[in-house]
């Protein structure tokens, strides 16, 4: 008698104060509302979530927190159709850590109701994509440049902050007697400040200058290398060497330059490179199986040579007939990849361990802003991708003046409105050897 008694006690208490313990979160998604519910404020919510990889996190997790009017006791959030999770108060808000790292790229809608309601306060739809990487270059054709291009290249930082620059220095700088000691020190002390304080990469560039190839031998304790004179792509000799074909160099003579290359590096405080492109774009088998060789991970020779229509006519010589053979069928929408063992142009089962990422956006002294956002659009629809995609533009710094400078500015500027940082879209600044770590060899 006396516990049938405590339990009617304990029912009528029960009936009077309510029951505590709330729902379960629904399986089935509420309906979605036509417009969002005003009295419900939620931050979290995502344009474009990014397919992380080994260079860049990306977003795998929706961070959400909702404020709800006042006496609202539970909050759920549905992702995509699968079942309610429960968001977690605190302090008088609703958070939670939305794990969205198992999606494909794709659009997915996200809900979120309060109280058990069958139809969402919010619902949301965001992009899942991989990323479009932007990879700006210099080269570094001469073995200086000005005080002024120094300046427009830092000006480029501070008005692009996001901005990653791959610089690819030339080792004749260290060689060309008309370069005084002082001078190199202030281009070595700028280039350090580069990659220390706006996290730019030191690549190489080779233009075989004869002042270079002549050293390589004293440089590695080696028999000096002939320098070529005669395999020019611009005149019937270059006795400087600047215009001969990287490519017209053996693999262990060509080898041996990279290596020296990295010893003057390394003595300068330059670190070795692993990133590279042939001067004149020049690369064949032989200069990749070097890269490889020499330890280097990214090459950017390959040439979207139809952008370079300034080459072409009398008296230009073989320069653009030589990027269009050896380029042929690279466009504006090129993508990296690892070259066959016996085909440069094209992957296969036996490749070679340099990544290929095709110059396709070329540089400013061949393109305009409108052309380049052409080509940044070829590469990009405005939509989701469902792979990552390159876009490369870049400059050199000796000829980097106002008009260059106001070129790549005008598209720096229209690729900075899609910057995956502000969830705007899928654009990400990368540096060229990273990409290599994006683009995995099998």
């Amino acid at each position: 008698m006396l516990r049938l008694l405590a339990l009617s006690s304990v029912l009528s208490a029960t009936l009077a104060c309510g029951d505590s313990r709330l729902p379960d979160p629904s399986q089935t998604p509420p309906l979605a509302p036509q417009t969002a519910d005003s009295a419900y404020s939620v931050t979290g919510l995502r344009e474009w979530a990014i397919v992380g990889n080994e260079v860049d996190a990306g977003n795998d997790t929706l961070e959400l927190e909702v404020v709800a009017p006042s006496g609202t006791k539970f909050v759920d959030v549905w992702l995509d159709g699968g079942p309610g999770q429960r968001l977690t108060k605190a302090e008088g808000k609703f958070h939670i850590s939305l794990d969205i790292s198992a999606l494909v790229p794709g659009e997915y809608q996200v809900l979120l109701a309060a109280d058990g309601d069958d139809t969402a306060f919010v619902a949301h739809t965001f992009k899942r994509s991989h990323p479009l990487y932007v990879v700006v270059t210099t080269d570094w054709d001469d073995a200086d440049t000005t005080d002024e291009a120094l300046a427009l290249q830092d000006d480029l930082h501070a008005e692009h902050p996001e901005l990653l620059l791959t610089h690819f220095v030339g080792p004749y700088t260290f060689t060309d007697p008309s370069v005084s000691e002082e001078r190199r020190t202030v281009l070595v002390d700028w280039l350090v400040g580069m990659r220390d304080d706006f996290e730019d990469e030191i690549g190489l560039h080779i233009h075989p200058y004869c002042n270079f190839v002549d050293e390589v031998g004293s440089i590695l304790g080696i028999a000096d290398i002939e320098c070529n004179i005669d395999e020019s792509t611009v005149y019937p000799t270059d006795s400087s060497g600047y215009t001969i074909q990287c490519s017209a160099y053996s693999e262990e003579d060509f080898t041996n330059i990279l290596l020296a290359s990295d010893a003057v590096f390394e003595e300068r405080g330059l670190g070795k490179p692993t990133s590279f492109r042939a001067g004149g774009w020049t690369a064949e088998l032989n200069t990749m199986r070097s890269l490889e060789a020499a330890g280097y991970v990214a090459d950017t020779s390959a040439n979207n040579w139809a952008r370079m229509e300034e080459w072409q006519g009398p008296g230009r010589g073989t320069l653009y007939a030589w990027n269009r053979e050896h380029w042929s069928s690279i466009n504006d929408t090129s993508q990296p990849y690892y070259p066959s063992q016996d085909d440069i142009l094209v992957t296969g089962e036996d490749t070679i361990g340099v990544l290929e990422v095709p110059d396709n956006g070329i540089l400013v002294d061949y393109v305009e802003t409108i052309e380049m956002i052409e080509i940044f659009e070829a590469n990009w629809d405005g939509g989701l991708l469902t792979e990552p995609v390159n876009y490369s533009i870049g400059y050199h710094p000796s000829n980097f003046d106002a008009v260059y400078k106001l070129r790549i500015t005008d598209a720096l500027t229209h690729v900075d409105q899609f910057l995956a940082s502000q969830d705007a879209g899928p654009v990400i600044y990368g540096r060229l050897s990273d990409m290599a770590n994006v683009w995995k060899q099998d």
